[in-house]
Formats: structure tokens, sequence, C-alpha cells
């Protein structure tokens, strides 16, 4: 049990280096903006049909991998989802016109819908008290990975080019791919469940489709849907154009934006963990308590984000002070609404929940880069920033609360049917004594 214990720790290692380095592979698209446009000569709207192509592509293939992930072998299928990382990056680096790389580009987006059995897996190894913490450290490397890359961008573009870049970043793709086939193993779906706890062969449960219809007859997880939708329109603009913001409308230098978002980046680091683990504490006093802390930060973040982004041009240090705030609450949502799908699920289409949860994301904030470019190209970043993510978020706060509202119904209802299967396997088992 020891060493279980300890071995789940090497697990969750592996795969924080894998996101650390696949988010910062994809994320790069944005600090390399400028060189790329210029490579090609296009303008914003062309630009941003780049990055909606990949997050087209990968939104279209979440309910593929999630029903993979829970038919199969969770860890060779990621082992995959790294080889088609490195393989599909060297493929944009190649490219020799804007068509080829928006083409190429796009192809990157297949490995990008890998995550849910990922998290499914982790679910298996953590209980359910402290995956909110887990997920959120997880989750740390977003925004790192973005770090990273920024760095990377900033200190190395001019020397290196963007497409050697991408030569590098696609090569530790494949090497994760094989430390994960041949280190990480396969773990009992269920097997982390308190109702779990002291039965010694944990039967195996296979996806089944009535199972996964059933789905969407959950009120609470068919509203975390239609969160969804919105949620991640902000982190798609932000994340995307906010570079270029400082450095088109407010007039950063290369080492002036590294230096304003470096901070920013880890207080958005350090917001994945924290919202997890204040998740996690109010999950253990209210079966609401997740989602409204969600609820709660979206308003903040909502609120912190528009005093941001009227601060003077000319103020730069409180700009820089209101935006490591602001970045602060942004994340929050994202561990606790994931946990939250995990807690109404069963362990067996965890992986299909998520991956629907995630292609109802990606395929609605898809469009964001694109939409942004268009109103930029009208109006100005700073108006497509700030709209988009002001609409987003209102709209996103009022359907938590409703989430809120139902989940305790559903997490009670999860909660029946695996005691009902930890009884059937423990009556199962003491017969077999006999």
């Amino acid at each position: 049990m020891s060493s279980n214990k300890k071995y789940r720790w090497y697990v969750l290692a592996v795969f924080f280096a894998f996101m650390l380095l696949h988010q910062s592979d994809r994320l790069l698209i944005a600090p390399l903006t400028t060189p790329i446009m210029e490579t090609f000569g296009i303008n914003e709207a062309q630009m941003g049909a780049v990055v909606t192509g990949a997050l087209l592509v990968g939104a279209f293939l979440y309910p593929i991998w999630g029903y993979l992930y829970d038919r199969f072998s969770r860890p060779k299928l990621l082992a995959l989802a790294s080889a088609l990382w490195g393989s599909t990056t060297w493929l944009s680096a190649i490219a020799p016109t804007y068509k080829t790389f928006l083409a190429t580009r796009a192809s990157t987006g297949i490995d990008d819908s890998s995550y849910p059995g990922l998290y499914s897996l982790l679910s298996d190894y953590f209980k359910p008290s402290v995956r909110g913490k887990v997920y959120g450290f997880l989750q740390l490397s977003q925004p790192l990975g973005y770090l990273l890359g920024l760095v990377v961008a900033t200190f190395l573009v001019s020397s290196m080019g963007w497409r050697k870049i991408f030569y590098v970043t696609g090569s530790l793709g494949l090497v994760l791919a094989v430390i994960i086939f041949f280190t990480v193993r396969e773990a009992p779906r269920g097997s982390s469940e308190p109702e779990f706890e002291g039965v010694e062969d944990i039967g195996v449960h296979k996806f089944e489709r009535k199972h996964a219809l059933g789905l969407f007859r959950k009120r609470s997880l068919l509203l975390l849907y239609a969160q969804g939708f919105v949620g991640v329109f902000p982190w798609n603009v932000i994340t995307f154009w906010f570079f270029r913001y400082l450095e088109v409308e407010r007039g950063f230098d290369e080492s002036a934006i590294l230096l304003t978002l470096g901070p920013a980046v880890l207080m958005l680091a350090f917001g994945y963990f924290l919202g997890g683990a204040v998740g996690d504490f109010a999950f253990k006093r209210t079966p609401r308590g997740r989602l409204l802390v969600a609820m709660s930060a979206v308003l903040i973040g909502a609120v912190l984000l528009t005093i941001t982004m009227n601060i003077p041009i000319s103020e730069r240090a409180l700009f820089m002070g209101m935006m490591i705030l602001t970045a602060l609450f942004i994340p929050f949502a994202s561990a606790n609404v994931v946990s939250t799908v995990h807690d109404i699920t069963l362990p067996e289409i965890r992986s299909t929940a998520l991956s629907v949860q995630l292609f109802i994301e990606n395929a609605g904030a898809a469009l964001a880069p694109f939409i942004a470019g268009l109103i930029a190209v009208r109006y100005s970043l700073h108006d497509a920033i700030l709209w988009i993510c002001l609409v987003a978020w209102a709209l996103g706060a009022i359907i938590l609360a409703f989430a809120a509202y139902n989940v305790p119904e559903d997490i009670s209802s999860l909660r029946e049917e695996l005691q009902e299967r930890a009884l059937s396997e423990q009556e199962a088992q003491a017969l077999g004594k006999i």
C-alpha cells in the first residue's frame, strides 16, 4: 500500500511534466504571433483563424478520446497523444506557406483533447476529498507552460527563429511518449472511492451506453456543460491576444512584457491550486461548496479585469499590480468544475463525461480568438478582450449558481450507487471464501 501511495505521486509528476511541456508548446503560438504574422504576411483575423483551427480539431475529437479512454488502457493512449503532439508540431515547423501552416497547426489539435483520460486516471489514484488540490496542482502547468513559452520566445526567437523553437518542443513530446508508455500503470476504475475502502478485489465495471446516455439526465452536469460553452472564451482570448495587446496598444517592448506578464502568470498558476484547495475545503462542509467557490471567483474576476483594462497606459505599475490581483481569481473555477464532474459520474464513464464537458467548452470557445481578431480589426484589442470576457463571465456565474443548487442530489445518487456496488462485491468475496 505504501509503495502504491508513493507511486501515485510519481504518476502525478509525470502528468504534470506532460501538461507543462504540452501547454508550453500549445501556447507558444501567442508570444510568437508577431514573427509568424511577419513570415506569412497576414493580419490579425488570419492569425486568429490559425488558433481557431487547432481548437476546432481538438474540440471535435474530445468525445472520441473520451470513449477510447473509458474502453482501453489510459496510459497507452496518453503515450499515443504525446507522440502525436511531437509529430504534428514538427509538421507545423516546416510549413512553407500560410495555407499549409493553417492546416498543420490545426493538426496539433488532435492531441489537445487528450486530457480527460489523464484526469480520469488520477481520479483512481486520489480520493474525492483531495482531488481539487490535485487537479489544481496539475493545472498549474497551463500558466507555467505559458510563462515557459514566453521566456523561450523572448530570448530565443531572434537567434533561433520560431520554426526551430517548434522543433525543440515537438521533440520533447516524443520523449515523454516513451516515458509514459513504459512507466505509467493503469489503476482499477473507482479504486480511490471511499465506498471501496477495505474491498480487496474491485470488480471491473465497463463502459456501458446506458450509463453514458444517463449523463444527459443529470441536471447539475447539464448546467456545467452549459457553463463550459462560455467559460473558456476568456482563457482563449487572454492567452492568445494579451501578449500582442501589451505590445501594440500599451507600447510594451519584449522585456517589459516579460517583466509584466511573468508575475501575473505566476499568480495565475497559484490561483489554480488555491482555487482547488478552497474548493476542497468548502466541499467538506457542503456538497455545493466547489461550485459556490467557482461562481464567486468568476464575479470577482470580472470586476477586477474591468478595473485593470481601464487603467491609463501611463500607469504601468498600477496596471501590473491590478493584473496580478486579477490573475489570482481567473482560474479558481477550473479545478472545481473538473472535480464536480467526477463527483457526480461513475468511474467507468468519467473520461466520457469530462470529454463532453471539454468538447462543449472548446467548441464554443474555439471561435474566441477569431472573433476577438475581428473585433480588434474594427475597434481594438482592448475592446475585444474586455467585451468577450465580461459577457462570458456574467453568463457563467448565473449558470454556476443554478448548478450549485442542483448538485447535492446528483452527488447523493452517485454515492448510493457506489455503496451498492461495494456491498455487492463484499458479499461476493465473502461467499467465495466459504
